[in-house]
């Protein structure tokens, strides 16, 4: 279970309920007529994780495989890192997933010495099939590691993508297996399709019981039993020239690649030119507590007041330690602290931040789950997926682009065939 608290609704007047309205009715239009495809992952995604399910039965090499080596960037790969980290905690995930995003040679040195290829299972993952990075990275692979994609390593490379991309081509010239992104799901909204559904499934993750959650929340918004979701994106869209900001405070280490799966998708979604010609958006920020109180909080409490604040919070956690009766010499002064658990502390500082920057009339908001969980993390993944969708209605932008990106893409060839010309 998840529990929403909001501490600042929009004032409900006329305008603002009617711009809640028509949002709520733009997000039934995309859903029936198909325009964004994320609305129904939930409910089509389990026949994903049969279909893997039974590919890895008839696999030897995926049956024997210990490592899931995962070659994508963005929304190919944040989600399903965010779930990898949020779960793992919690054991029984049969296979360590590896993340090899960035084209960065010191950390691909690392991250390649800790491959085995005859234990691994080597996914691309690129929604267009001609990501330059993930390209650029799956050509080392095969390079370093001498992966023979027509012979003995056909089996061990897994391939998503759309249907009909580069990508996919190759894939089926090379006999090898692959799973389609459906075409109205955008690389950050994917995380519940086979891109994140085959890689945590092999995992070993509870792939139904993520989606289960996600089903939960994407049903309870559309039937009305989520309404907190429309208050709390009006306050946003409302207020967004004062409030440029939201500051996500996840107390947790592992909900850290939760945030940065947050901030792509707010900032990827939001950051647009509006109808008007205006230029609109949010700025999104991740930050972990209690670590990030002693780096950010002062700027929060005495910064400008151009920030939101969401707490995100797990209540209780399994296996608790408690904090030893130990009175330390001269640091008397923390033994209030003895016989309570690391995860009381770690609570009470995100409870006393919260009522911190709340008396500074700083909007804050916090999202509580009960547990670590599949389901409970299958419905924030959806709760903020529905909350971006909202906010885009709202600020009259196309959610889904991203022109800003695809500006830097096109430079990005025009150098290197620049470079090229200049070395014939």
């Amino acid at each position: 279970m998840v529990d929403y608290r909001i501490e600042k609704k929009s004032e409900a007047g006329n305008e603002l309920h009617e711009m809640m309205e028509a949002a709520y009715g733009r997000l039934v239009e995309e859903r029936e007529q198909g325009i964004a495809g994320y609305y129904n992952l939930p409910e089509d995604a389990p026949l994903i994780v049969d279909e893997v399910e039974a590919d890895a039965a008839g696999r030897e090499s995926w049956k024997s495989a210990d490592t899931v080596v995962v070659i994508g960037i963005g929304g190919s790969s944040l989600g399903a890192k965010a779930v990898d980290q949020a779960l793992r905690p919690l054991g029984g995930a049969l296979r360590r997933l590896i993340f090899l995003e960035n084209p960065d040679t010191l950390e691909i040195r690392e991250k390649f010495a800790a491959i085995d290829p005859k234990k691994s299972l080597f996914i691309v993952i690129s929604k267009s099939g001609g990501t330059i990075e993930t390209t650029s990275i799956f050509k080392l692979a095969i390079a370093h590691f001498g992966l023979d994609v027509d012979g003995k390593d056909r089996e061990r490379i897994i391939v998503i993508t759309d249907d009909g991309s580069i990508l996919s081509r190759y894939a089926q010239k090379h006999g090898l297996a692959s799973y389609l992104i459906p075409a109205n799901v955008g690389g950050r909204f994917s995380v519940l399709s086979a891109v994140g559904i085959v890689p945590l499934t092999l995992a070993g993750y509870d792939t139904r019981a993520l989606l289960a959650g996600a089903r939960r929340m994407v049903d309870g918004f559309f039937a009305r039993r989520e309404d907190h979701l429309l208050h709390k994106a009006a306050f946003f869209a409302a207020n967004w020239q004062q409030y440029r900001m939201n500051v996500l405070f996840a107390y947790g280490s592992c909900l850290e690649d939760f945030t940065k799966w947050y901030v792509q998708l707010w900032g990827e979604s939001l950051g647009k030119i509006d109808t008007d010609g205006h230029r609109v958006g949010l700025t999104p920020l991740g930050h972990i507590g209690s670590v990030d109180q002693h780096s950010f909080l002062q700027l929060i409490i005495e910064g400008p007041r151009d920030k939101t604040v969401t707490f995100l919070k797990i209540e209780t956690v399994e296996g608790d330690l408690e904090i030893p009766r130990i009175t330390l010499e001269f640091i008397e002064k923390t033994d209030y602290i003895n016989g309570h658990t690391l995860h009381d502390l770690l609570n009470g500082e995100c409870d006393a931040t919260m009522e911190s920057i709340r008396n500074e009339g700083v909007p804050t908001d916090a999202v509580v789950m009960d547990r670590l969980s599949p389901e409970n993390i299958g419905e924030l993944i959806l709760y903020y997926e529905l909350l971006t969708s909202l906010v885009g209605a709202m600020l009259h932008i196309d959610t889904y682009n991203q022109p800003g990106v695809e500006l830097g893409k096109k430079i990005l060839v025009k150098k290197f065939q620049n470079k090229g010309s200049d070395n014939v």
